[in-house]
């Protein structure tokens, strides 16, 4: 049951959206249309709707976690397109709320909610895989400067940010998990290549970026030298936070919808092979929002997720990707089309979905990391060996 204050908050957003119709953005060609996404969160900014779990004196509206959920719920119903600032206003600005300097939350927070800067996570490397510790891009401090040399990958929207965080290792002679430090980046900087990576889906939504004698201010340091593991535990936190699966579910329901429609308006329900595999996606959304409202009424309560997060990513991951397989066995080989006479009303629809809910085994952690997780964690199974 939702609060006053929650219904009223659903009414507001509702009512501002109608006012304010989102842009119509080609799913395909996100990147393509930055400057339509900037321009998207300048509207959004000017009616108080970016970042509203901020706290009030940072710009936000000291949102619960509910209203984020009804936040993300609605915008997802609307058909509005994704923030380009996402990082910024998710990760960066609650680093910088437990971990920045005065000077730095008021330089960098009103533009990060503005969408006048951009930024990108600079934290995976090649090769390091999975264990973040093992990165190796250096930062030396010379003077009142660090000078970075390195790479990283898999930094979403670098080509489009203006600034970055990095982690950077600035103790080599430390334990892994020592002598890491966290520097924010411009990424305009002389010695700064981003290179896209053209993924499977024709996007180039991802990013590998290079450090060639890079020199940042030590004034871009956010938090202690040395201790950038414990300032990237913050951030990882609110990656993992529970705003996205209240979106995600509610993409999920659409897209369901819209499957079942066409199947509907194509004859394909009279086979009962269908109706049994959209009963089975239908099942799959329907476990995803049970989990989903477990664990918003958990955060609700003030208690902390942890470990039990990985049972809500694992289950996401699966059904998507058997959600768009249902879509093209049940649809025919006119799913698989991108454009023509053919391809219908949704043309390419399904086809990106098979292709793009491949990575989300893999995003955020892999499938294989979550089911560890759960035996070691959650069931008490003894743990993998190291």
């Amino acid at each position: 049951m939702l609060s006053s204050p929650d219904e009223e908050l659903r009414a507001e957003l509702r009512t501002w959206l109608a006012e304010h119709p989102p842009p119509a953005v080609d799913i395909a060609a996100t990147l393509a249309d930055a400057a339509t996404l900037r321009a998207w969160q300048h509207t959004l900014h000017a009616g108080r709707w970016v970042g509203i779990h901020w706290p009030v004196e940072y710009g936000g509206r000291g949102a619960s976690v509910t209203q984020v959920a009804i936040y993300n719920e609605e915008l997802a119903r609307s058909g509005a397109p994704p923030l380009l600032g996402r990082a910024g206003i998710t990760l960066v600005g609650p680093t910088l709320m437990t971990h920045g300097t005065e000077r730095q939350r008021a330089q960098w927070m009103p533009r990060i909610l503005a969408g006048d800067d951009v930024w990108c996570q600079l934290f995976s490397e090649p090769g390091a895989g999975s264990d973040l510790a093992a990165l190796s891009t250096r930062a030396e401090q010379r003077g009142s400067e660090y000078r970075i040399t390195g790479q990283k990958v898999w930094s979403s929207y670098a080509t489009y940010a203006d600034m970055g965080i990095a982690l950077v290792r600035t103790d080599p002679a430390a334990a892994p998990h020592k002598g890491i430090s966290m520097l924010a980046i411009p990424m305009d900087a002389k010695g700064v290549d981003v290179r896209p990576l053209r993924q499977m889906t024709g996007d180039r939504e991802f990013n590998e970026v290079f450090f060639d004698d890079v020199a940042v201010p030590v004034a871009n340091l956010i938090g202690p030298a040395h201790d950038g593991w414990s300032v990237a535990n913050t951030t990882l936190a609110n990656e993992r936070g529970a705003s996205f699966i209240w979106k995600e579910q509610v993409l999920h329901q659409i897209a369901i919808d819209a499957l079942s429609k066409a199947c509907a308006d194509r004859g394909c329900t009279r086979d009962s092979v269908v109706r049994q595999r959209l009963a089975e996606s239908w099942i799959d959304v329907e476990i995803f929002r049970l989990h989903n409202a477990r664990t918003l009424s958990r955060l609700a309560r003030g208690h902390e997720i942890g470990a039990e997060s990985s049972l809500v990513k694992l289950f996401w991951a699966g059904m998507s990707q058997r959600l768009s397989d249902t879509a093209i066995a049940v649809l025919g080989p006119g799913a698989l089309l991108t454009a023509g006479d053919d391809a219908g009303p949704e043309a390419g629809r399904w086809a990106r979905g098979l292709l793009s809910t491949r990575a989300n085994s893999i995003m955020g952690g892999t499938s294989e990391i979550q089911r560890n997780i759960i035996g070691e964690r959650l069931l008490g199974l003894p743990r993998e060996a190291r």
